[in-house]
C-alpha cells in the first residue's frame, strides 16, 4: 500500500486509477481531486515523509 501524499489515505498501487510522476518516483492517490492538487505544487507534497 502506498500513502496519498495529499490526504494521508492508503492507496493500493495495483488498482489506483491516479498517480503522478515527480522527480523519478511515482506517487498514488485515492482521488482526481488529490491528484490535481499535487500536480499543482508537487514540491510541496513530495517533501512530506510516506
Amino acid at each position: 500500500m502506498a500513502k496519498d501524499p495529499v490526504c494521508g489515505m492508503n492507496v493500493d498501487e495495483k488498482n489506483a486509477k491516479f498517480k503522478s510522476e515527480y522527480m523519478d518516483k511515482t506517487y498514488y492517490f485515492c482521488s482526481k481531486s488529490c491528484k490535481d492538487t499535487f500536480d499543482r505544487n508537487p514540491a510541496k507534497y513530495a517533501s512530506k515523509k510516506c
